[in-house]
């Protein structure tokens, strides 16, 4: 039989993969000044920045309060036991979407002329609705509809971010991390309850997933998931579609999951340096412990530098300024000794 003549059909192009830098901080820094923030991460980490949050200049500049502030059509305040969705926004959600803007301002005058990779943080959808509670006091976590609106509404409101940091910078590839420092207690169910006196029942992780796999998928460009609490899900992150997995490398002893994830393509962003003041190791010896424990996943040395990005374990907000300039510079160093010789 002869074959049919005629044109090809075509194919659609495979989509480029992300460009990844060899080391970046994971968000938070101490302080209170975003120009200098941006300064300091601009010039500490030149390959692959980050938009800093600051959460010490108060309420509204907390993960989840800031993360609030880019809900689209849902509304929070500020109650004595944390943030709660309310009918209309009031005074602190818009102190919070004033600090956003703020930093937006910032990042115009610091960065507009930045060039590759750039970072931007909020909470996913989980750690967002363990923060929140809903008008009767009890976690948004506990009702499906509370947080399909919850996440539908971050999506909306985290792609509009991105637009307005990309009209700030247009010169970055923007990537977006989604901080679910809550995941390990949802499907646990080790999450308080509202009176503080019981625990949440566990979420089974299909559910978890499949939630969180709806907002990685509604994000544009590439989406990494973070996560520096002990039993951190990876495999379940990785299967909810996410690009890239952070993580704190003292805490994580699934091997099988982290193969998995590389084979799979997903890249690994391992934390090597504690949050919090320490004395800090040369460079090179950090760069060593990484090349050790890439030895012991299986791979190839050479592979090495172009699938892990270093940042330090988790946010620098409580450390003190000298340290959180030092850990920067270390984990850019470090990172610097992967490279092939």
């Amino acid at each position: 039989m002869t074959p049919p003549t005629g044109p090809s059909p075509e194919v659609e192009p495979a989509p480029p993969r992300p460009s990844w830098g060899p080391a970046t901080g994971v968000g938070s820094l101490p302080g209170a000044d975003p120009v200098e923030a941006l300064r300091v991460v601009t010039g500490e980490l030149p390959d692959f920045a980050h938009l800093p949050e600051l959460p010490g200049r108060g309420a509204g500049a907390d993960l989840v309060g800031r993360s609030a502030a880019l809900l689209v059509d849902l509304a929070v305040d500020l109650t004595p036991a944390g943030w709660r969705l309310v009918p209309r926004p009031g005074v602190d959600q818009r102190r919070a979407e004033e600090l956003l803007a703020r930093d937006l301002d910032a990042l115009h005058d610091v960065a507009g002329g930045y060039t590759g990779p750039f970072k931007v943080q909020a909470a996913g959808p989980w750690t967002l609705a363990a923060g929140l509670e809903r008008a009767r006091g009890d976690r948004a976590v506990v009702d499906p509809g509370a947080r399909r609106d919850l996440a539908q509404s971050l999506a909306e409101g985290l792609t509009a971010h991105v637009a307005a940091v990309a009209a700030r910078v247009p010169g970055a590839q923007l990537v977006v991390q989604l901080d679910e420092p809550s995941l390990p207690a949802v499907l646990l169910g080790a999450l308080p309850t509202a009176s503080g006196f019981g625990k949440l029942t566990a979420v089974e992780a299909p559910v978890v997933e499949q939630e969180l796999a709806a907002v990685v998928g509604a994000l544009p460009g590439p989406v990494l998931v973070h996560c520096c609490a002990d039993r951190a899900p990876l495999e379940l992150v990785r299967s909810a579609g996410a690009d890239a997995v952070s993580f704190d490398l003292g805490l994580v002893q699934d091997l099988d999951a982290l193969g998995t994830a590389v084979e799979a393509g997903t890249h690994l962003f391992p934390g090597v340096v504690p949050g919090t003041d320490t004395a800090l190791p040369a460079p090179r010896a950090t760069a060593s412990r990484v090349q050790a424990w890439w030895r012991e996943l299986g791979f190839p040395a050479d592979r090495l530098h172009g699938a892990v990005t270093l940042t330090p374990s988790c946010g620098l907000a409580g450390a003190t300024p000298g340290y959180a300039r030092r850990a920067m510079t270390h984990v850019r160093e470090a990172a610097r000794y992967l490279l092939p010789e």
